[in-house]
C-alpha cells in the first residue's frame, strides 16, 4: 500500500542504533486517553440497552478496531445493533476528545528520536478520522513519517498495519520496533516479526504485558524515553 497517509515524509536518515523505525501505538501510549475511552465505551453500551461493561473489560479492548472492540466489550448486544453501538461511541468520543492530551514528556521524546535519525510512525486501533483529529489537536504534524489505522487496514493483532508501514518506509522487521500499552500491540509486533517495548501506564497490566516477552516494560514516559535513548 502506498504511503498516501504519510505525514511529513522525507529522505530517510538511518539511525546508528538498533532500530531505524519506531512505531507507536496511540491511545494509552502517547495519548492519555484510556479513562475517556472506557467512559465512552460504557456510555455507548448503555445507550443501546446493553449491560455496562466493567472498567477492566472496557480497557482490555483498547487498541482493537472500534467495531471489534465494542462487540467484545458488550457481547450481549446483538450484531444487528453493532453499527448503532459504533455511532454512539463516536458521538461520545468526539464530544469529549478535547479533554485528553499527550502524556507529559512525549513531545520531547519524539523530537529527540527524530533528531537522532529514527523514522517514526503510528499504528493504532483508532479510525483515520479520529487519528487525524488527534494529530491536529496536539500539533504533531510533521513528527511522523507515516501512520496506519484499523479502519483502513486490519484490527490488531493482525500484522497488516506494521507490514504496510515497513513496506512504505522500506525498513525490514529486524530494524523496526513497536511500542504499545496492550498485549494486542505486542502480538501485532510478534506477528509482523518485529521487536516490541511495552508501557504499563495505559490499558493493560504489567504482568499481562510481561507474559508477551517485550524487550522492556516502561513504567512512565520518562522511563520509556531513557530506554529508547540507551537501546534503540
Amino acid at each position: 500500500m502506498s504511503s498516501g497517509n504519510a505525514i511529513g515524509c522525507g529522505q530517510a536518515v538511518h539511525s546508528p542504533g538498533r532500530f531505524d523505525l519506531i512505531v507507536f501505538d496511540w491511545d494509552g501510549t502517547l495519548f492519555d486517553s484510556t479513562a475517556l475511552i472506557v467512559q465512552c465505551i460504557q456510555a455507548a453500551v448503555r445507550d443501546v440497552g446493553g449491560v455496562e461493561p466493567p472498567r477492566e473489560r472496557a480497557a482490555w479492548v483498547i487498541g482493537m478496531g472500534l467495531a471489534q472492540a465494542l462487540a467484545h466489550a458488550a457481547p450481549e448486544v446483538p450484531p444487528e445493533r453493532h453499527a448503532e453501538l459504533v455511532r454512539r461511541y463516536q458521538f461520545h468520543w468526539f464530544a469529549r476528545q478535547h479533554e485528553v492530551t499527550l502524556f507529559d514528556g512525549v513531545l520531547p521524546m519524539l523530537h529527540e528520536l527524530r533528531a537522532r535519525g529514527h523514522r517514526l510512525a503510528v499504528a493504532t486501533g483508532k479510525s483515520r478520522r479520529g487519528l487525524d483529529a488527534a494529530l491536529r489537536s496536539v500539533q504533531l504534524h510533521g513528527l511522523f513519517d507515516d501512520t496506519r489505522t484499523a479502519d483502513e487496514t486490519a484490527s490488531k493483532p493482525h500484522p497488516q498495519m506494521l507490514l504496510e508501514l515497513m513496506e512504505a518506509l522500506e525498513v525490514p522487521p529486524e530494524r523496526t520496533l513497536m511500542v504499545g500499552d496492550t498485549t494486542h500491540d505486542l502480538q501485532l509486533a510478534r506477528n509482523a516479526g518485529c521487536a516490541a517495548v511495552a508501557v504499563n501506564y495505559g490499558a493493560h497490566a504489567h504482568d499481562e504485558l510481561l507474559a508477551h516477552a517485550p524487550l522492556t516494560v516502561a513504567r512512565s514516559v520518562a522511563e520509556l524515553h531513557a530506554w529508547l535513548r540507551a537501546h534503540a
